[in-house]
């Protein structure tokens, strides 16, 4: 008998090891899942607010409202208070090249940001200095924490939004566990357990505390120790709660969002299910030994024994069903809000891009009119003519550009036909006349039955990037030169594009057609990516070569 009891209590431990390493394995792929969805919602979010500062960096009434301070502001702060309406941002404002705000969204408010003075703030600071910049901080005005992200005006002033995550905490509380982003220095920013906010995971530096403090004007309770501490491997512990924790990069530079999974409750329940088992063994071997006695009794005893234990188990079953679906349905909703972010990510994308791919014909009109104008106080009426003719065909290609962009939000395929080479070269250096006047030029020899298979305003648009980023790197340098040559075979032509300027740093050179990336403080990281996907969509291709000095660009097309 004493040897079925400890047999019996041996079962129920190596029962309830196995049942706690299920339930500890379950809840790290599920928190593994849920924290890369959780990212996925907060880097869409920024994503999409991100691209807001871009646009209004060159707005008119913004460039007008920094060059004259001192004038009436009231439209600025009506359409800067519609839009933040229609986006949903908390807050928009702009600050002049001084540092104090003329113009902001909640200009009717008690919390009104104009007239304050933000020269303090680093992001101001670091958008004047490199074009751009972010902080996390409290508001100064409104007490309430969020993103700052920032960017210059061309004439020295700063386009500022706020972002604020409660709506994305919520979801993160409402989808269970806890969920918290920390920035470099292990300190807290945004969570789904607010009380845990300004915490920090380690001791910060006294000078790294005493910055911190100064840049996000934290109270003096803020940064003590986060109140969780880890238990080996990726378990951690709150109290009496026990977690599994998953940690993931955000899109956001130095952040990363961590997910605790409670499994405390579960590993309970299993240990139960595993000594209710060990004790029906114990009760059976029991039942055997006293069978000749008390059979009657004793099978009465068992059998009701064994009701109680299927009942529990099925409760048991029961609530792991109702919890998985609760969870299953907590994931969905996740998604969803991050197809809906994704799809507003996408209408400020082709915003982006529509002033990207005007901005160089509508520069060349510029030009074009400029010398027009001296040309006809000279009398030269005929050279005048042809740069009237010139911005005729300019203004056309600006159409051809907005109707493929409305094409490519229908997803419908583009007019694909055969296009002279020698054609989509001297269309670029007429979009570029102004901006390769200082540039020596190494052309290939013209060849009138050289084609290929494509649009022509696209290629165009393809060699007008490549040649107004050759420009640009080599504008400093004191041999400005750009070279393109051709090589074909039978089935392809490939173009060449080659720049004597400092070539490409290798981090930069590895992300190169990824959106965003770019290495000049106002330009917006996506003329590569669109020269990408529309050599994609025609077939061949856009990539970058070894190259001893300079970048060098191969353009790859199909013959036709």
């Amino acid at each position: 008998m004493l040897g079925a009891v400890v047999l019996a209590l041996l079962a129920a431990l190596l029962a309830g090891g196995i049942a706690e390493h299920r339930v500890v394995a379950a809840a790290r792929v599920q928190a593994k899942t849920d924290a890369r969805l959780r990212a996925a919602l907060l880097n869409s979010e920024v994503a999409r607010f991100r691209l807001l500062p871009m646009t209004l960096a060159d707005d008119r009434d913004v460039v007008a409202a920094i060059d004259r301070p001192a004038g009436d502001m009231g439209a600025l702060n009506r359409k800067l208070e519609a839009l933040a309406r229609v986006t949903g941002a908390p807050t928009i404002y702009v600050i002049g090249a001084n540092g104090v705000t003329i113009a902001a969204s909640n200009w009717r408010t008690r919390y009104s940001f104009v007239g304050a003075d933000y020269r303090f703030r680093p992001y101001f600071r670091e958008a004047r200095a490199r074009g751009e910049g972010s902080q996390y901080a409290l508001g100064t005005v409104s007490g309430r924490p969020g993103l700052y992200l920032a960017r210059r005006t061309a004439n020295g002033g700063v386009i500022v939004i706020k972002l604020e995550f409660d709506r994305i905490e919520r979801a993160w509380a409402e989808a269970g566990g806890i969920t918290l982003v920390r920035n470099p220095l292990g300190v807290v920013l945004v969570t789904s357990r607010p009380a845990w906010r300004f915490t920090a995971s380690t001791p910060l530096s006294a000078p790294d505390e005493v910055r911190f403090r100064a840049e996000t004007r934290v109270s003096d309770g803020a940064l003590v120790r986060l109140p969780v501490a880890p238990a080996g491997d990726d378990r951690f512990t709150s109290g009496a709660a026990r977690f599994v924790g998953q940690d993931v990069a955000t899109a956001q530079p130095g952040w990363r969002l961590t997910l605790l999974e409670p499994i405390g409750a579960a590993i309970t329940a299993g240990r139960r299910a595993a000594s209710l088992s060990a004790a029906l063994a114990t009760i059976a071997l029991a039942a055997v030994a006293w069978m000749l006695r008390q059979r009657a009794t004793l099978a009465r005893r068992r059998t009701s024994e064994l009701e109680a234990a299927v009942a529990q188990r099925t409760a048991d079953l029961r609530r792991e069903m109702d919890e998985r679906a609760d969870s299953e349905a907590r994931a969905a909703d996740l998604r969803e809000a991050l197809r809906q972010a994704n799809r507003l990510a996408s209408l400020g994308q082709i915003t982006a891009s529509v002033a990207h791919e005007t901005a160089q014909p509508v520069a060349a009109i510029r030009a074009y009119a400029s010398s027009g104008r001296t040309l006809i106080d000279r009398g030269a009426l005929d050279e005048a003519r042809g740069n009237l003719a010139a911005i005729d065909r300019l203004a056309e290609r600006i159409g051809a550009v907005t109707a493929q962009l409305r094409g490519f939000s229908r997803r419908q395929p583009g007019d694909l036909r055969a296009v002279r080479v020698s054609e989509v070269i001297e269309g670029a250096l007429l979009i570029l006349k102004e901006q390769l006047r200082r540039v020596t030029l190494d052309l290939p020899g013209p060849d009138p039955t050289l084609a290929v298979i494509g649009g022509k305003v696209r290629l165009e648009q393809v060699l007008v990037i490549l040649m107004q980023n050759a420009a640009e790197a080599i504008a400093d340098g004191a041999d400005r030169r750009i070279a393109l040559t051709l090589a074909r075979d039978a089935a392809h032509v490939r173009l060449t594009v080659t720049d004597s300027g400092p070539g490409l740093a290798a981090d930069v050179a590895a992300r190169l057609f990824t959106p965003f990336v770019t290495t000049r403080a106002q330009g917006l990281g996506l003329g590569l990516v669109i020269a990408h996907d529309i050599m994609e969509e025609l077939g061949g291709w856009l990539r970058l070569l070894p190259s001893d000095a300079g970048a060098r660009f191969e353009i790859g097309m199909r013959r036709a």
